[in-house]
């Protein structure tokens, strides 16, 4: 089994002879400019990559460039193989990436909370404390006058012992 650092630097030959090959050598027209290598993780043992890719477009073209890169899978494994020079050129598959997706969620949320936020702030504008605005004591401050109790029990006759 091969250190990760050997994987790692083996997963961004990868992305890299990817990215290349299909900016510059694959003329498929499903494959045009709009598909962007994000991610390449290779497992262990060197023999599989998972390649991770985004399409800016919509379904239709993400479809398209989905299956140009299945169609161009046996193309990119060679030019890896020629780049790597490792006994066993891993296998490539290709996953979409769902990051995206998940940023466009969570930009989404923000605006809710920030919505919801604004709205609390513009109810709270003119609200009062519904006590004193610092409820808390403070050292030094007048404490209010409580009745204390007096004697210790001395003074005071047990009806029981009788």
């Amino acid at each position: 089994m091969a250190d990760n650092a050997r994987a790692k630097r083996l997963a961004d030959l990868i992305r890299e002879v990817v990215a290349q090959k299909l900016q510059r050598g694959i003329k498929d027209p499903r494959l045009g400019s709009h598909v962007t290598i994000t991610d390449t993780r290779v497992t262990g043992d060197l023999r599989e990559a998972t390649v991770f890719y985004t399409v800016y477009g919509d379904d239709e073209e993400r479809k398209a460039a989905a299956a140009g890169l299945e169609s161009a899978k046996g193309i990119l494994r060679s030019e890896v193989g020629k780049a790597a020079g490792v006994k066993f050129t891993p296998t490539l598959t290709f996953v979409m990436d769902a990051l995206p997706d998940t940023a466009r969620t969570i930009e989404d949320l923000l605006d809710k909370a920030r919505q919801s936020d604004e709205k609390v702030r513009e109810a709270s504008a003119g609200a009062a404390y519904a006590g004193d605005a610092d409820p808390y004591r403070k050292p030094g401050e007048d404490e209010p006058e409580t009745e204390t109790e007096t004697g210790t029990g001395a003074d005071e006759t047990d009806d029981t012992a009788k």
